[in-house]
């Protein structure tokens, strides 16, 4: 418990090291009948959210983890045949989370996410609104909602004397990337 809440050893082990040997660990000395994994997998995610690392709260490590099944157990097996060298295990999470990662922004790059988006379509904002829901002061929301305009998120527009910036219909299309 110690070495999980970055007590021990004296000198510096990176914190996704130390995630991913808390993974390891776990994993290997299979102290539970059933839900290893899922228990080792946890507490990975403890370890790299107590480490503020907080992306890892929208990260799937398990269908990365089940997709290549065959390096995750080969990575364990490669371990104990070389005295416990962990490097093994440690470079294959790593090609974990890089792919865990790459499906994330792959997920925020298709049509749900846009979709997604387009539940704002016509919505409008004020200055006043962009300020309250923000906690930001009225000069900075009012540069928040012009840049967002100029750069053709928004829509400008008057309600009467009230500025105001409307979500256009096309906003997926307008985003970059």
């Amino acid at each position: 418990m110690r070495f999980a809440n970055g007590e021990t050893p004296a000198v510096f082990i990176h914190p996704v090291v130390r995630a991913i040997a808390l993974h390891f660990w776990l994993a290997c000395d299979h102290l539970f009948c059933d839900g290893n994994g899922r228990t080792a997998r946890a507490l990975f995610y403890r370890s790299m959210l107590k480490q503020g690392y907080w992306l890892f709260e929208f990260i799937s490590i398990s269908s990365v983890i089940d997709q290549a099944r065959a390096m995750y157990e080969r990575s364990f097996l490669l371990c104990g045949t070389d005295d416990n060298d962990l490097t093994y295990f440690l470079l294959a999470q790593v090609t974990v989370i890089q792919q865990a990662i790459a499906n994330l922004h792959a997920y925020l790059s298709t049509a749900t996410a846009k979709l997604a988006l387009l539940r704002h379509a016509g919505f409008r904002y004020t200055v006043l609104s962009h300020q309250n829901s923000h906690g930001v002061s009225n000069q900075t929301a009012r540069s928040d909602l012009q840049k967002l305009a100029g750069r053709g998120l928004l829509i400008p527009g008057k309600d009467g004397k009230r500025e105001i910036f409307r979500v256009p219909t096309d906003l997926a299309t307008r985003l970059p990337g």
